[in-house]
This record gives structure tokens, sequence and C-alpha cells, in this order.
């Protein structure tokens, strides 16, 4: 009896089919909410036809021709779709769990809000498809190809995507948790405010990529090539980094608590304000990496490479206090106190005055940052290096009237130096950043009166407090006018007005320079 059914079924099976190639053949095309439930339609041809809502449970579509077919709200569970043609198919919010799709074609489909768990799409073509807000949990992706391929939203954990490739695919907001992309080549991926805990991208091709905000907590990036990749504000507490390629990244205010650095490659990183507690960084490539305002507590490192190549020429060893200076410096500033309160013609004359000397002089390149009182005003230069502080100081002051007696005490400074003790090399390069200021000092004067008469403002009469602060926190005062100093007293000004510091003070100034590269 079982039999008999069976062969019933089989024949109602093969009449169903032949009535659809019919019907599909004399020109229709909607087929909207059908049961093609179990049913063998491998290798039909139904393009452009409208399938939504159709019931397709474990039907064999294998090797059929959907092109632009409309599979909406379709159920597709447990169906085999390897080797279709799909381009341009709409399938959102269609069902295709546990489906077989291996090699299947979706190139710009549409599969928006679509349920696909624990679905396979091995080797598929997923080109411009849109996966917005689809659920792929457990879903096998291994080498499809992602371009253009669109994410955002889905849910994509414990989905395994080794090997995939494809430039620029989108996983903005992407659920990856624990999914398991190895060796994927995905350049310039977004993967902006994705959740990628304990996902697995070892060796993987992420070079631009963009990873801000992401939570990429005890991630897996070993070996991993993030050249050039955005990592703003990404959280990688506890990440294993080792060996990867994070040259020219962007790191800014990221979070690396107890990551794995060792070996990276860091050179002309940027990790402004990143947290490095904890974090082991035993063999990294830190050459062009600025080690200002970091949080770096706790810090595991015996050596960093700060050769160019990367080449282990320039290997730099650390105790436990040379460690901490290397990871803890501070910028070296010029400030200037002004006993008046910056108005709009000063603050026109004043740009206009440091953008001429910027184009000079290259030290004067970032312009400064002004606070401004209701009765003071305060100019701050940031030095590269701490050798050039002195060479800004002359400058900075050059529009204020206090410039003369600033620029004397100055010089008299440095050549208080000349004969000293102090190392060659740093002795020739503050003589030679001050040469150049006083070589063409003149000139910027004239250009400064000029300005200033353009807008005659009070403002660069007012008396003026310049003081240096190198990278190890140690100040001297080059110029106090006596008038600032009973308005604005300093607690480390001297007990006469236009005092400059001894020798012994400048000598261990210089001397507390961060002798680090």
């Amino acid at each position: 009896m079982t039999d008999t059914n069976n062969h019933q079924n089989s024949e109602s099976d093969v009449l169903k089919v032949y009535e659809i190639v019919k019907k599909y053949r004399d020109g229709e095309r909607d087929f909207e909410d059908i049961n093609l439930n179990e049913i063998n339609l491998s290798r039909i041809n139904l393009a452009g036809a409208n399938l939504s809502g159709a019931s397709l449970s474990v039907a064999n579509l294998s090797a059929s021709d959907l092109r632009e077919v409309n599979l909406s709200r379709a159920n597709l569970n447990v169906a085999r779709l390897s080797n279709a043609n799909l381009t341009k198919a709409i399938l959102n919010q269609a069902t295709i769990n546990v489906a077989n799709l291996a090699r299947v074609d979706l190139t710009e489909a549409q599969l928006i809000n679509s349920l696909l768990i624990r679905a396979e799409l091995i080797r598929a073509k997923l080109t411009k498809a849109n996966f917005t807000q689809a659920n792929l949990n457990g879903a096998d992706l291994r080498e499809t190809k992602l371009q253009q391929t669109n994410f955002n939203g889905a849910n994509l954990s414990g989905a395994n995507l080794r090997g995939a490739s494809g430039a620029l695919t989108k996983f903005t907001k992407t659920d990856l948790r624990g999914a398991d992309l190895v060796k994927v080549n995905l350049p310039k991926a977004d993967f902006s405010n994705a959740e990628l805990r304990q996902a697995n991208l070892t060796y993987a091709n992420l070079s631009n990529a963009d990873f801000s905000g992401a939570n990429m907590r005890w991630i897996d990036l070993q070996g991993a090539d993030l050249s050039g990749a955005n990592l703003t504000e990404a959280n990688l507490s506890g990440a294993n980094l080792s060996g990867a390629n994070l040259s020219s990244a962007v790191l800014v205010k990221a979070s690396l608590v107890h990551a794995d650095l060792s070996q990276a490659n860091l050179i002309r990183a940027n990790w402004s304000g990143a947290d490095l507690s904890g974090a082991t960084l035993t063999g990294a490539k830190l050459y062009q990496v600025s080690r200002f305002n970091l949080k770096a507590d706790e810090i595991t490192c015996e050596w960093v490479d700060l050769s160019a190549n990367g080449d282990h020429s320039q290997v730099y060893h650390f105790d436990r206090e040379s460690l901490r200076k290397f990871f803890n410096q501070t910028r070296p500033i010029v400030e200037i106190l002004v006993n008046s309160s910056l108005d709009q013609d000063a603050n026109m004359a004043l740009a206009n005055i440091y953008h001429k000397i910027a184009q000079e002089f290259p030290v004067m390149e970032r312009p400064p940052s002004l606070e401004v009182g209701d009765r003071t005003t305060k100019i701050t230069f940031i030095a590269n290096q701490e050798q050039e502080l002195f060479a800004i100081g002359c400058l900075a002051i050059l529009p204020f009237d206090d410039a003369p007696q600033t620029q004397k005490n100055i010089v008299n400074l440095l050549r208080q130096i000349q004969d000293s003790a102090l190392k060659k090399e740093r002795r020739s390069q503050l003589l030679s950043a001050m040469s150049k200021v006083i070589a063409k000092v003149n000139e910027m004067k004239k250009i400064a009166r000029t300005i200033r008469s353009e807008f005659n403002p009070p403002f660069f009469s007012k008396p003026t407090r310049t003081q240096l602060t190198n990278g190890g926190q140690k100040m001297i005062m080059v110029h106090e006018n006596s008038q600032i100093s009973k308005l604005n007293p300093s607690p480390n000004s001297g007990s006469d007005a236009n005092s400059t510091p001894n020798f012994d003070q400048v000598m261990a100034f210089i001397n507390s320079f961060n002798d680090m590269p």
C-alpha cells in the first residue's frame, strides 16, 4: 500500500511540474502562494516568475534558472538550490533555513530580513547581494564571493566564512560573534559598530577596512593584515594581534587592554588616546609611532623594533623605568600668557602672523590652542621634538612688544651651553634650530609689524610671560614681564622681574629631554 501511495505521489509531482512548465511556456508568470513542497524542480527555468509566498520546503531546485524570480516570504526550508541561478532574485523575508545553496549565484539578489539559519552557501556568488537584517546564524559561507555584499545589521554569529573574498563588503552593525573568518580576503570592508567578540580572523586580509566603534573583545587577529584600517574607538580588549600588520592603522581611543601585540607591525600607526593597560608589546614595530596621550599601565614589553623597515636594525631594550617613560610621553609645549583677553581684531592679526611664520618655519605648522579668559589669553604651541622648544619660543612671541626681550633671553640661554658638557649631538640640534630662526627673524619682524598695522589691536602691547615645558614636565620661564608677574604671579617665577633661569637650571632642563627614540 505504501509503494502504491509513493507511486501516486510521484506521478502527481510529475504532472504538477509538467503543468508549471507548460503554463510558464505559455507566458504565465504568477505562481504566488503555490505549494511545491518536496517536489523536484531541478534544472527548471522559472526566470522572472512570481513565487512570493510559495511553499518549497525540501524541494529540489538545484541548477534551476531563477533569475529575477520573486520568492519573497517563500518557504525554502531544507530546499536544494545548489548551482541555481538566482541573479537579481527577490527573497525578502524568505525562510531558507538549513537549505543547500552551494555554488548558488545570488548576484544582486535581495534577501532582506530573510532566514538562512545553518544554510549552506559554500562557494556561493553573493556579489552586491543584500542581506540586511538577515539571520545567517551558523550558516556555512566558506569561500563565498562577497564583492560589495551588504550584511548590514545581519546575524552571522557562529557562521563559517573561511576563505571568503571580495572588496567593499558591508558588515555595519553585524553580529559576527564567534564567527570563523580565517584567511578571508576582505579589503576595504565596513565592520563599523559590528559585534565581533571571540571571532576568528587569523591571517585575514582586512587592509583599509573600517572597524570604528566595533566590539572586538577577545577576537583573534593573529597574523592578519590590518594595514590602513580604521579602528577608532574599537574595543580590542583581550584581542590577539600578535604578528598582525597594523601599519598606518588608526587606533585613536581604541581599547587594547590586555591585548597581545607582540611582533605586531605598528609602523606609522596612530593610537592617540588608546588604552594599552596590561598589553603585551614585545617585539612590536613602532617606527614613527607617537607615544603621547596613551594609557599604558602595567605593559609587558622586553624590546621594540624602531627601524624604518621593521628589519630589527634598530632594536630598543627596556628596563622597568625606561619602559614606563617610553610609553608615557607627554608633549613638549611653548606657552605664552598674555595679560589681556583676545578680541576679534587681535585674533585675525595673530592668525595671519602665525600663518606667515609657518610658511617659513615648519616647526610652527601646527596651529596653537587658545584659552581666552576675561583678563588673560593663553597661547600654547605643541612641539614635535624637545629640541625645537627654544626656536618655537622665539617665533611664537614675534607678534608682541615683548618679543625683543624674550628672544634676547633665549639666545643668551643657548650661548651658555656652547662650551658646556652637553652632548655634542644635542648641542648641535639646539643651535642649528636657533640659527635658522636668527637668519630670518628680522624678515619675520617686518611681516608681523605690517600685519599688526592693518588691525592695530592693543592686545600685542600687553605684558606677556613665556615658558617652555619639556616631555619630562620640567619647565623653564624664558621671559616674564614685570607687569604680568604682579597681576598674574607664577609659582615658577623668580623674585626679579624679567629674570631668566641660571646655567644649572638650563642644563637640568635640557638634560631631562627624552633620549629615547
